[in-house]
């Protein structure tokens, strides 16, 4: 199966009236991205369809891949592969240095336009707990909490985009930054943005170096954002975080995708593990604050989050393309 990508509405990303963020190079931002972000189409369409990729969209592309690995794999309706079988990648109790487990590179990448020396040729999934430290997630953390208490998900999962704006708020979303105008810059601050930015730039400079590559072949990408969990019920198919899918598939510019927890597994929330959906086993990932888990985007890891059972669960997706055309700028405040 090709992964196919859906055109979003015409907008400041897409071609849309007035000039839109340009493509950055990590952290590069065009002057004209912070004018951008203002003159967003009124009627929200474009956000509506990021909100769309950012939490449902597994349930297209993703599902899709998980009936194709059932009717090629003999998996049976109801069942998992490795039902029975589950392997912690990483324990909470862990600290590790680096780990890293290398895998076949899926086809994924060949159905698109490949970058020499970025589009993944190792391919593979990794934890970390010696990039960013408790006191800069539980930092972080701060940032997430005070953009969310903005609005929040009648469900169980709620969303905020730094980049785009998109802002969870009840069974809908808005754009963070003209819903809420001035009132944006009592809630965050430049050191905030700062701080987002270098944690940004350290992540991608581990993965770089993990994939043997250079990091400034790789562009920050949408959508990066944060996210918070909790075991309230689904109210939307937005809150329907669970359900298996490979990002390469739901968003096709993805070729790296990370993850900074926020909050500790068995202590902050029950449920909300990472899984691998590997043919023979699952392989899990249990959340710490600091903790960052990357990997490949392709088929080679299909993957999903369990339903949080109790408490709240904050992580932060960042993700990144090989394609310039794709890239987006760090965010801006002001």
């Amino acid at each position: 199966m090709a992964p196919q990508r859906r055109a979003l509405p015409r907008g400041p990303d897409s071609a849309g009236p007035g000039p839109g963020p340009g493509p950055g190079r990590g952290g590069r931002r065009h002057s004209s991205a912070r004018k951008g972000r203002f003159q967003q189409d009124p009627r929200g369409r474009w956000l509506k369809a990021a909100i769309l990729l950012l939490l449902s969209a597994a349930a297209g592309g993703g599902l899709v891949v998980w009936s194709r690995l059932r009717a090629e794999g003999g998996i049976p309706e109801g069942e998992t592969p490795g039902d029975g079988v589950t392997e912690v990648l990483a324990h909470r109790s862990d600290n590790l240095r680096d780990k890293f487990v290398e895998i076949p590179c899926s086809e994924d990448y060949d159905r698109h336009k490949r970058f020499e020396g970025c589009t993944p040729r190792k391919c593979g999934r990794g934890v970390t707990d010696a990039v960013i430290t408790r006191e800069e997630a539980e930092r972080i953390r701060r940032i997430a909490e005070r953009g969310l208490s903005l609005g929040g998900s009648d469900g169980g999962a709620s969303i905020l985009d730094l980049h785009s704006g998109a802002l969870s708020l009840g069974k809908h979303f808005v754009n963070l930054y003209r819903y809420f105008g001035d009132k944006v810059q009592d809630i965050f601050t430049e050191e905030d943005f700062a701080l987002y930015r270098d944690v940004r730039q350290r992540i991608q400079q581990r993965i770089a170096q993990v994939f043997g590559i250079s990091s400034s072949a790789m562009y920050l990408t949408k959508p990066t954002f944060f996210s918070r969990m909790n075991s309230t019920g689904a109210k939307t198919t937005h809150d329907e975080y669970w359900h298996p899918h490979v990002d390469k598939v739901t968003y096709g510019s993805f070729d790296y995708t990370s993850l900074l927890y926020l909050s500790d597994y068995s202590q902050d929330f029950g449920g909300g593990r990472f899984v691998f959906m590997d043919a023979d086993s699952n392989k899990t990932v249990e959340p710490r604050a600091g903790r960052v888990s990357f990997f490949t985007s392709g088929s080679e890891n299909l993957h999903r989050v369990e339903k949080v059972q109790w408490g709240t669960r904050f992580a932060i997706t960042i993700s990144f393309t090989c394609d310039p055309e794709h890239g987006i700028g760090d965010p801006v405040l002001g």
